[in-house]
């Protein structure tokens, strides 16, 4: 069998995702033995100062005995996420007017010319680690 032949075999159904900078494939292919298994690739493409580019691609294999707690823990943290933040998308690329929220990550300047971190931190006892 030639190799356009396993490919052909192999993959089953696709749908591609476009997402800016970012595609997502899902693909379902085709184990040795014919079950039915989904890849998920995420491709990230990069641009070169020179105007050359090239891709990033991270890729996820599911199989069926691990679909139904994959989906739970998506829907959990998707739906988290929503409740906690909504839906309004909220980012420096997505927001012109965004401002970073810097008052718990900037140093003051004490009365005798000293900078200290500012009193938002949270204090930490390794001996309780």
């Amino acid at each position: 069998m030639s190799e356009k032949d396993m490919l052909d075999q192999e993959e089953i159904h696709s749908k591609v995702l476009r997402a800016g900078r970012r595609t997502y494939f899902f693909d379902v292919r085709s184990t040795k033995a014919g079950d039915y298994y989904l890849t998920i690739t995420e491709s990230k493409k990069f641009t070169h100062d020179d105007g050359t580019f090239h891709y990033k691609k991270h890729k996820i294999y599911l199989y069926k005995e691990d679909f139904e707690a994959f989906r739970e823990n998506v829907e959990e943290m998707m739906d988290f996420i929503i409740e906690e933040k909504g839906t309004e998308v909220i980012s420096e690329r997505h927001k012109k007017d965004f401002k970073k929220d810097e008052d718990n990550n900037h140093l003051e300047i004490s009365e005798n010319g000293t900078s200290q971190a500012s009193e938002n931190f949270t204090d930490v006892n390794f001996d309780d680690i």
